[in-house]
């Protein structure tokens, strides 16, 4: 088992995955599949001694966190891009936040400009690092699952306790595929499929239809769930079944845009044992994203970071500088310097309706609210929400550029209003409902004046947009509201106009790289690209 705070281990250890150097970007997923030594060690090598088991799989989990083998820069694990710009966490947050009210970034990098304005295409930089990371992470699963099935084990002599143990690793590896294949499922559709069952070499994987994805990942889900520890047993950053809940949640909630049936009452299950495992609420909503938020008692699963261990020009290190600049003081994050690049729109501030609630985390002094020029970091809404500082008030372990903060990618509050959204939608449980939608309320302001006596619709979305902003969340949720694409909700610059205008419907779908349409003649691109 990893130490409660993994990260310090798993870059200890010698990472002994064959994957590790795999150049995908520009290239087939399918043709990528070739799983030649790296290091002069061959897969069978590796997995002959039952030791090595958890230095790969501190691999798949680093996976969310690095961007390569050396750290910062130097080992990527995909190239054709730059290494910080596709790290999981960075690019899932830009494509996820970037195209949306709750974030705007100044930089002319190829690919920011598209995501600020949903103006991408198939060939958007961004849009094929996020595309080949998924893959990148599958793949690497696959090998690893492919060496804990019973076809391999049994030509081992391991001993019981080792079976088990790898048994169990197993389940972890599966559930972070099945992690990435959420996101394949959520951004891009209709997406190339690959499991453990085929073998390395050279081919063209089948597309397989987002309904059936969706059905895959919930039978996945279903099959692991009996072999991972229980919520809240295991060690911090490691998948267990309260992850295992609310992956299966935000599945669920979303059922009627992946596959066009509901399945709100399935979700509300999953947030209720969320609920029932024991988490709580950070008393201060915004330790949640403090350098020492791995003690947080409401985050359910994060990608650790570490600022000695986990150095990387992505995750939230990437998330504390580029929110930084203007007027606003270095020391205050817990660093040294900002990169003048994300801020939010004022169509988001004005969600909230007073100073009163306490995660109102932003940054206003010579700021103006109106964007005219996107170049300009001090036109927008200066966010503050990610700081390198521990509880106590000292600066994280690197008080100069990485950062320790975890991105949690799963926590209580989510649950609690994704629970009161599903009873909303059904008509069930409202009264549980309302009264978890008034804890987080309550976290809010401190006190009771604020709560309500019924749930709506926009009342819940907007919630969500004060409670997890920044987060990776907001694309998904105005999708599943019908407000992401179209006229309905415009804010400043979406579809490239100072005000907004309205955008066809399908940017709701990420287009799949031009790349692997062009490699893999199996492949078919999402419709409007």
């Amino acid at each position: 088992m990893f130490p409660s705070n993994p990260i310090p281990a798993m870059k200890s250890i010698k990472l002994f995955s064959l994957l590790a150097g795999a150049a995908l970007i520009a290239a087939s997923c399918a043709k990528d599949l070739n799983l030649s030594p790296k290091y002069g060690l061959n897969a069978d090598a590796v997995y002959s001694d039952p030791n090595n088991y958890i230095n790969v799989l501190a691999k798949l989990y680093a996976g969310l966190s690095v961007s390569g083998n050396q750290g910062p820069a130097g080992m990527p694990d995909i190239g054709g891009i730059d290494e910080g710009f596709s790290q999981y966490v960075r690019v899932y947050w830009n494509l996820q936040e970037l195209p949306t009210d709750e974030a705007i970034c100044g930089w002319n990098d190829p690919g920011v400009p598209e995501l600020n304005t949903m103006t991408w295409n198939d060939n958007s930089s961004f849009v094929s690092a996020m595309y080949y990371r998924i893959y990148y992470q599958i793949a690497l699963a696959n090998e690893f699952i492919r060496y804990t099935m019973d076809e391999w084990l049994v030509t081992k002599d391991f001993t019981p306790e080792q079976l088990e143990m790898i048994k169990a690793m197993g389940a972890e590896a599966r559930y972070l595929r099945a992690l990435s294949y959420y996101h394949a499922l959520d951004l891009f559709g209709n997406v190339p499929f690959v499991d453990e069952s085929d073998r390395p070499g050279v081919y063209y994987p089948e597309q397989i239809s987002r309904a059936d994805l969706f059905t895959y990942i919930e039978s996945e889900l279903a099959a692991i769930e009996p072999l991972l520890v229980a919520a809240r047993t295991g060690a911090y950053g490691r998948a267990d079944v309260g992850a295992l809940h609310a992956l299966r949640a935000k599945l669920y909630l979303n059922a009627e845009v992946y596959t066009g049936t509901e399945r709100y009452a399935d979700a509300l299950a999953d947030c209720a044992a969320i609920i029932d495992a024991g988490y709580s609420l950070e008393p201060n909503y915004a330790h949640n994203f403090f350098a020492d938020n791995n003690s947080s008692s409401e985050i359910i699963f994060a990608a650790t970071f570490d600022g000695q261990h986990t150095r990387t020009w992505g995750g939230t290190t990437f998330l504390v500088h580029s929110h930084m600049g203007g007027s606003m003081d270095p020391a205050y994050f817990g660093t040294t310097s900002g990169w003048q690049g994300n801020r939010a729109t004022k169509s988001w501030y004005d969600k909230f309706p007073d100073t009163l609630d306490t995660r109102r985390l932003v940054w206003l002094d010579g700021m103006e609210d109106t964007i005219t020029n996107v170049g300009t970091f001090t036109e927008g809404i200066g966010i503050t929400k990610w700081r390198n500082v521990n509880r106590d008030g000292s600066a994280g372990s690197d008080p100069v550029t990485f950062v320790d903060i975890d991105f949690p990618l799963f926590r209580l509050a989510d649950a609690y209003l994704m629970y009161a959204e599903c009873a909303a939608r059904t008509g069930t449980n409202l009264s549980q409902g309302v009264g978890y939608f008034n804890l987080v309320r309550e976290r809010a302001y401190g006190n009771s004046d604020q709560n309500v006596t019924s749930l709506d619709l926009p009342t819940i979305l907007d919630e969500r947009a004060r409670e997890l902003y920044s987060e990776g969340h907001r694309r998904t949720d105005l999708v599943r509201f019908g407000q992401f694409s179209g006229g309905s909700y415009l804010w400043a610059f979406k579809g490239g106009e100072q005000f907004g205008t309205a955008t066809p419907v399908h940017y709701n779908l990420y287009p799949i790289p031009s790349s692997d349409i062009i490699s893999n003649q199996n492949l078919v691109q999402n419709p409007g690209y």
